[in-house]
């Protein structure tokens, strides 16, 4: 069982954030990391206090080392960040600071305990029509003082806007540019999601404030009827209606039919033409003459997990930060204890007391080993922020010579099918569920990169150490063989499977234990497991996280 306290790991879950691996770093330039946030292709955010004590959280942004240490990247960092710092409103997180300290590569803004508009709808239902009127003013506060900074934030959409107790937020300026400076990215490049971008922008690649008003107009839309009004995905399918087709008539017929006030003006922000689309100012009026001047409180069941996240974010500021280490998941230990010689084996107390000697050497090895080598992928490993989708991976554990040849071809095999499906992402590290998103979202892993062979074990080990006992995981569950896929909302057998391994291996799936349901702590497990293990983090359980469940390490 993993050693994290109850309330420690109850509070740091409400707060939204998963607790740390032995990996990820004890200190972020002033910062102590409390949980993981979220993770990308480009690096990993994490739920931090200041290690002096002041309160406050941060959510810490820390890039992948083989970006932080280009100076091109370092650029467009520093471009992020001044142009992050230019933006002060109460509808934005503050920006902390930045640093690059000991390889970590790190910018720190205001954490607000909050969800994103998509998780907030996906979790929680539809916007009621008090709660879209007040996101209509809320978000024209946002790109009022955004156009006031001018700045462009140019990925304006529901996993970049954050429902707090407080309001609402804008989020993620990893692709925003100010008005007077030349673009983040390379001319000729469309960044952002293609559902929510501007058509001028998809069309020439011009963007300005009246382009974030567009997509405003699509995630409002959004919010009140949980279709973007052009389509959801990133084909030239979407790409075409955005740029030259009128908005989906059964989702504006939607609107218009349970407020026509609101679906006029969002119509008007939809327009092709920019100049036709209504001011943020014109926005906030008319959220006031509609009678939304004064904000409403989010509908339930939003306004209670909102709370709960409120709570949570309190819990972990209420103790000392030195507490923090209690949120970092344990390690699972590299070699099993060594049992005592029996009674009246005096005569063998040398041949054992030299294979443990030698079983000791071999531990120091592979673990000077771990420590040392670059791009290692196990959770014993030094952190870096790596690459989206599985990759190949191993795990140094002294496996036998006659175990290693009989394991060859299924291991090629393995590495084969990840390597095939792993990819480097270019986009600013998704957030997690309610935190800094770029939402971040939404879905991110922790693995490693290029792998180093594990060192031979010496003669001596290979010759006296026993064979290593069959893992709890395995011996112990036995509920379920298959691979079928396994997730959120399922019961039965394989989902037991699922959480006999997990629990074995050490990590939480809720108070209610192995019970048989997938549900939310069940899931937050599974992500935990897929991060440590480099493989593809969505809470599902597939043929590669099966396989890496039943393996010996």
């Amino acid at each position: 069982m993993t050693d994290i306290p109850a309330a420690g790991d109850t509070a740091l879950r409400q707060a939204g954030a998963v607790p740390l691996l032995p990996a990820d770093p004890a200190r972020i330039g002033p910062y102590v990391p409390l949980g993981l946030l979220g993770s990308g292709g480009m690096g990993r955010v994490y739920l931090a206090r200041r290690a002096d004590d002041v309160p406050g959280l941060a959510a810490v942004k820390v890039i992948r080392p083989e970006y932080a240490e280009g100076p091109d990247f370092r650029r467009r960092f520093e471009r992020e960040a001044a142009v992050h710092g230019r933006v002060r409103t109460p509808r934005a997180p503050h920006l902390l600071g930045t640093g690059f300290d000991d390889a970590l590569l790190w910018m720190a803004t205001e954490y607000l305990p909050g969800l994103s508009l998509a998780e907030a709808v996906r979790e929680c239902g539809l916007l009621e029509p008090a709660g879209v009127w007040r996101l209509v003013a809320e978000l024209g506060e946002a790109l009022s003082a955004l156009a006031a900074a001018g700045v462009v934030h140019r990925d304006l959409k529901p996993s970049n806007v954050i429902l707090s107790p407080r309001g609402t937020h804008v989020i993620d300026f990893g692709i925003s540019r100010a008005a007077d400076s030349s673009a983040i990215t390379t001319t000729g490049n469309r960044v952002g999601t293609a559902a929510y971008m501007a058509p001028e922008y998809l069309r020439e690649g011009r963007c300005d404030a009246a382009s974030d008003v567009f997509s405003l107009g699509c995630t409002i839309v959004y919010a009140a009827t949980g279709h973007a009004p052009f389509g959801d995905g990133t084909g030239v399918d979407v790409r075409h209606r955005v740029a030259f087709e009128a908005p989906d008539a059964d989702v504006m017929a939607e609107l218009a039919r349970a407020d026509p006030a609101l679906a006029a003006l969002l119509a008007a922000c939809l327009g092709k033409d920019p100049a036709g689309r209504p001011s943020p100012r014109q926005l906030i009026d008319a959220a006031t003459a509609a009678g939304h001047g004064r904000a409403s409180d989010w509908h339930e069941p939003l306004a209670v997990r909102l709370r709960d996240r409120q709570r949570g974010c309190a819990a972990l500021e209420s103790g000392p930060v030195r507490q923090s280490p209690h949120f970092r998941t344990p390690a699972e230990p590299l070699l099993s204890s060594v049992p005592a010689p029996a009674a009246g084996s005096g005569r063998r107390r040398r041949p054992l007391l030299a294979a443990v000697a030698g079983i000791a050497v071999g531990a120091v090895a592979v673990s000077a080993f771990l420590l040392t080598r670059p791009g290692a992928d196990s959770p014993a490993a030094a952190a870096t922020p790596i690459s989206s989708g599985p990759s190949a991976s191993a795990s140094p554990s002294g496996t036998h010579d006659s175990e290693k040849r009989k394991n060859k071809e299924k291991d090629k095999k393995e590495e084969k099918d990840k390597g095939d499906k792993s990819e480097v992402q270019t986009a600013a590290p998704v957030k997690s569920s309610g935190a800094p998103a770029g939402t971040p979202s939404a879905a991110a892993t922790h693995g490693g990169g290029s792998t180093a062979p594990t060192p031979t074990p010496t003669a001596t080990v290979t010759k006296t150490a026993a064979p290593p006992a069959t893992p709890a995981w395995i011996s112990g569950c036995t509920y379920y063989s298959g691979t079928e896929q396994t997730e959120y909302g399922d019961k039965g057998q394989r989902v037991v499977q699922v959480q006999c391994m997990l629990t074995k291996r050490g990590y939480s799936v809720g108070g209610s234990g192995v019970d048989g349901e997938f549900g939310k702590d069940t899931q937050a497990a599974v992500k935990q497991f897929q991060s440590a293990k480099g493989l593809e983090v969505d809470g599902q359980v597939g043929p590669h996280t099966w396989a890496a469940l039943r393996s010996s390490t």
